[in-house]
C-alpha cells in the first residue's frame, strides 16, 4: 500500500456564488445566473464542482510559489490538453492529463495517446445543509433609457469537502504500455534521466529526485491555507481557505474521514464519535498524527472538546489541534518522513 496525504475542509460561505451553472429561466427577468446545487429527495443543495476547487487550487500554486509552473494549454481543433510534461510542470505531475494524439510513421499510424491519473483527488464541496439559494435582482442604471434587470443566485451555508494525495505517486510515471499505466512515452524517458530520476528495475515506474517530490507535496498542501477563487468575488467576496480541517497520512487509499460532519436540525456539527471511531479503528494505518485546525470564531463551540480530544492520552493515536494554517504548516514540514527515495 501506499502512503496517503487524507484531509477534510470546511469553508464557510455566508453569502456566496462560488460555482455558477450559467443561465436559467425566470418569470421577474429573461434570465437568471444560477449556482450549482443538486437535489437530495425534496432538498436542495449548493454545491461547488470538484473541477472548481481543483483550479483554484491549480491557480493558487501557480501565483504563490515562485518554483512552482503550470503547463501550458494548447488546442487542436476541438481538443484541448496540456503539455503532458511532468518534468517541466509541477501541475502535470500532481493533477494529472491526457494527451490523445497520434502520428503516421511510414504507412502505419501510430498511437502516441499518454495519461496520467490525478495523484491529487478530491470531491466536491458541498453544503452540509439544505439551503435554498436565494436570488437577487439587480439593474443596469447608470446608462440612458430604460434601466436593464438581472437576477443572479447566491446561499449562505458550510461547505464541506474531502482531498487525498498520493504520496508515492506524485514524481513517479510509468512507461508501461497498459491502459492507465502509459503516462509517458519512452521517448520521454531520457528526459526523467536529465532531471536526475531512475528506474529500480525495468517493470518499476521513472522517479524523479526526492527533493522535488517533497517540494510539490508540500507546496500542494500549503497551497490550502493560501487557497483563492470562486465566481461573483466583485459582489461576494468569500475566503475559501479552511475553517475547520482534519488531516493526516493514512496507509492506504481510502477516506476515513468521509463522514465525520453530520446534518443535525439544519446544522452541520462534527461528531466525536464518529472521530474517534476512526481513530481507534485505523489506528494501524495511520502513519502520523491526527491534525485538526478550526479558526477561530468558527463553529467555537467545538473549541473546548477539541481540546480535550487533543489531549485525551488515551487514545491510540497523537492528535494535534490549532489553527488551521499551523496544522497545515506542521503536516507539510513531516511529509519528507512519509516520502520514500523511490516507491
Amino acid at each position: 500500500m501506499s502512503k496517503h496525504l487524507i484531509g477534510l475542509t470546511l469553508i464557510d460561505a455566508p453569502y456566496s456564488a462560488l460555482n455558477n451553472a450559467g443561465m436559467e429561466a425566470s418569470q421577474a427577468t429573461e434570465n437568471i445566473v444560477a449556482v450549482k446545487k443538486l437535489q437530495k429527495g425534496r432538498n436542495t443543495y449548493p454545491y461547488v464542482s470538484g473541477q472548481a476547487w481543483r483550479n483554484w487550487w491549480r491557480t493558487t500554486l501557480e501565483q504563490e510559489f515562485d518554483d512552482w509552473h503550470n503547463s501550458p494549454i494548447e488546442r487542436e481543433k476541438k481538443i484541448a490538453f496540456t503539455a503532458a510534461d511532468p518534468v517541466s510542470y509541477d501541475d502535470d505531475d500532481v493533477f494529472g492529463y491526457m494527451r490523445a494524439q497520434s502520428e503516421m510513421q511510414g504507412r502505419k499510424k501510430v498511437n502516441l495517446t499518454v495519461t496520467r491519473l490525478s495523484p491529487l483527488k478530491c470531491s466536491p464541496l458541498i453544503s452540509i445543509a439544505s439551503q435554498i439559494p436565494t436570488n437577487d435582482f439587480g439593474v443596469m442604471a447608470r446608462q440612458e433609457g430604460d434601466p436593464v434587470p438581472y437576477e443572479h443566485q447566491f446561499y449562505s451555508c458550510v461547505l464541506q469537502g474531502i482531498f487525498s494525495l498520493d504520496l508515492a505517486a506524485v514524481g513517479a510515471f510509468s512507461n508501461i504500455n497498459k491502459t492507465g499505466y502509459l503516462n509517458i512515452a519512452d521517448s520521454y524517458v531520457p528526459k526523467i534521466q536529465d532531471a536526475g530520476g531512475i528506474q529500480k528495475d525495468e517493470k518499476s515506474p521513472w522517479v524523479l529526485p526526492k527533493e522535488l517530490r517533497v517540494r510539490r507535496c508540500q507546496q500542494t498542501l500549503n497551497a490550502l491555507s493560501i487557497l483563492s477563487g470562486g465566481a461573483k468575488l466583485t459582489s461576494h467576496l468569500t475566503d475559501v481557505t479552511p475553517k475547520l480541517i482534519i488531516l493526516s497520512v493514512l496507509d492506504g487509499g481510502n477516506h476515513p474521514f468521509m463522514n465525520l460532519i453530520v446534518e443535525r436540525d439544519g446544522v452541520g456539527q462534527l461528531s466525536f464519535d464518529a472521530l474517534r471511531e476512526v481513530v481507534e479503528d485505523y489506528a494501524d494505518r495511520f502513519c502520523d498524527a491526527i491534525y485538526i485546525g478550526k479558526r477561530t470564531g468558527f463553529m467555537d463551540e467545538l473549541h473546548a472538546d477539541l481540546t480535550e480530544f487533543a489531549n485525551n492520552t488515551s487514545l491510540p493515536c497523537n492528535v494535534v489541534y490549532g489553527s488551521p494554517n499551523k496544522v497545515i504548516i506542521q503536516l507539510a514540514q513531516r511529509l519528507e518522513e512519509h516520502i520514500g527515495d523511490a516507491p
